[in-house]
């Protein structure tokens, strides 16, 4: 994977995780930790969004989203998951 890859992969994850800690109030897991919950949840919803049928787009705003979506569910998840 070339590193230019590797970089907008980090931004993505950073911008999604960070939004999703936002909006799933009191799960803020600092730089690195909402960089990981972002990537992550672009994994889910790669998975996911697909068997329900649903497609953004193309683009970086849709990869945003995208992983924005899966990192909100991967949020709830460990919400629920912690009590």
């Amino acid at each position: 994977m070339a590193l230019q890859a590797i970089i907008i992969w980090i931004i993505i994850g950073g911008v999604a995780g960070w939004l999703a800690g936002m909006i799933v109030k009191g799960f803020g897991f600092g730089l690195v930790g909402n960089v990981v919950v972002g990537i992550v949840g672009a994994a889910i919803a790669g998975w996911i969004l697909p068997m329900i049928g649903i497609s953004i787009g193309g683009g970086i705003i849709a990869e945003v989203i995208n992983a924005l979506i899966g990192a909100v569910i991967l949020l709830f998840v460990i919400k629920i998951a912690k009590g």
